[in-house]
C-alpha cells in the first residue's frame, strides 16, 4: 500500500490537477497544444536521448520482453480489425467506417500511454531500472503500433491508388516523428562510446526532468478536451470493447508471456505488465482528430480507461510491491 500511495497516487494527482484545469477553463486547448509539443518535442525527447546515450548494451538486450510487448499490442489491434472489418461496415453508408476508422479503433484497444505515463510510472515504482523498460515500449508503441496504424489509415485513404504512395507518407512521418529521432541518436552515441560533456547532460537533465510532470498534466488536459468530444451515447458498446480489450486482452496476453512462457527476470517481467496495462493513451484521439474522422469513439475510450486505471494499476503495483519488497 506504501508503494501505491507513494508512486501511483501522486501521479494521477497530477493528471486530476491537468483534468480540473481543463474543466474549469484555467488552461485551454491552445494550453493543451503548446504542452503537448513541448514535451514530445523537447522533454520526452532528451530524456529518451540521454538515457540510451547513457545505456549498455545488457541493458537493452531484452528480445523476450520486446516479443511479450509487441505481441501484447499487436493481438488486441488486429483482433479488432477482423471484427469491425468482418462486420461489413461500408464507408459509403457510413463515412465513419472502413480501414481507416477501424484502424484507429483498433489502435485505441492496443495503445498504451507508455510515453506520458509508462515513463514516469515505471520511474516511481522501479527507480532507474524501469527508465530502459519503459524507453523500449515506448519505442515499440510510436514506431511499430503507430506506424503501423498510420499505413492502414493512408491505405483506406488511397484506396484505388496503390499502397506505395501511403508507405511513403508514413514513412516520411515517422521519420521526423523525434520519440524516435532522439533515441536513435542516443543509440549512436553509445555505440560509439562516446562520453555525454557535462553541459549537455546538465541541459538534457534539466529537459527531461521536465518531461514526467509535464506529460501527465498533459494527459489531464487531454482527458478534459476529450469529454467535451466524447459526449453523447452513441458507441457504448464500442467503447466498453475498446476498453476490455486494452485493459483485460493486453495485459494477460503480456503477463502470460513474460511469467509463463519466457520467465523473464525482475524488474523486466513487472514493467512488461504494468506497461501493457496502461489506459489507452493520447495517440487514437489525436489521429483521428489529424483525420477528421469521429473522435467521440477514441475520446471516450481514453476517458473511461484512465479512470478505471486508477483502479487497475494500483492493485498491480501493490501486487508487484508485495512480489517486490526491495521495491522502492
Amino acid at each position: 500500500m506504501n508503494l501505491v500511495l507513494d508512486s501511483v497516487l501522486p501521479l494521477f494527482a497530477l493528471i486530476l490537477a491537468g483534468y480540473l484545469c481543463g474543466v474549469f477553463r484555467v488552461l485551454g486547448p491552445a494550453a493543451t497544444d503548446s504542452l503537448n509539443l513541448f514535451v514530445v518535442w523537447l522533454a520526452l525527447p532528451a530524456l529518451l536521448f540521454q538515457a540510451v546515450a547513457q545505456a549498455s548494451w545488457v541493458e537493452v538486450n531484452h528480445p523476450a520482453f520486446i516479443l511479450s510487448i509487441a505481441a501484447g499490442m499487436l493481438v488486441p489491434f488486429a483482433l479488432w480489425l477482423v471484427v469491425a472489418l468482418g462486420r461489413g461496415r461500408a464507408p459509403a453508408r457510413q463515412p465513419g467506417a472502413g480501414l481507416t476508422d477501424a484502424s484507429i479503433e483498433g489502435l485505441a484497444a492496443s495503445y498504451p500511454n507508455s510515453g506520458f505515463m509508462g515513463v514516469p510510472l515505471c520511474l516511481a515504482v522501479f527507480g532507474r531500472e524501469g527508465l530502459h523498460p519503459a524507453i523500449i515500449a515506448t519505442l515499440l508503441t510510436a514506431c511499430l503500433l503507430f506506424g503501423l496504424s498510420l499505413a492502414l489509415i493512408e491505405v483506406g485513404l488511397q484506396q484505388g491508388r496503390g499502397t506505395g504512395r501511403a508507405l511513403l507518407r508514413v514513412s516520411a512521418i515517422l521519420a521526423r516523428n523525434p520519440l524516435l529521432i532522439a533515441p536513435v541518436l542516443g543509440l549512436a552515441v553509445a555505440l560509439a562510446r562516446l562520453p555525454l560533456p557535462g553541459p549537455v547532460l546538465r541541459f538534457t537533465g534539466l529537459l527531461g526532468g521536465a518531461a514526467s510532470p509535464c506529460a501527465l498534466v498533459t494527459i489531464g488536459l487531454f482527458l478534459a478536451q476529450s469529454r467535451a468530444a466524447g459526449q453523447g451515447r452513441a458507441g457504448r458498446r464500442e467503447v466498453l470493447a475498446i476498453v476490455a480489450l486494452k485493459l483485460v486482452l493486453q495485459p494477460l496476453i503480456t503477463g502470460v508471456l513474460v511469467f509463463r512462457v519466457f520467465d523473464l527476470g525482475q524488474p523486466w517481467a513487472s514493467a512488461a505488465l504494468l506497461l501493457s496495462a496502461l489506459p489507452v493513451g493520447t495517440g487514437p484521439f489525436m489521429l483521428a482528430k489529424l483525420y477528421d474522422r469521429k473522435a467521440a469513439i477514441t475520446a471516450r475510450a481514453i476517458l473511461l480507461s484512465t479512470v478505471l486505471s486508477l483502479l487497475t494499476i494500483s492493485l498491480l503495483v501493490a501486487w508487484i510491491g508485495r512480489a517486490r519488497p526491495e521495491a522502492p
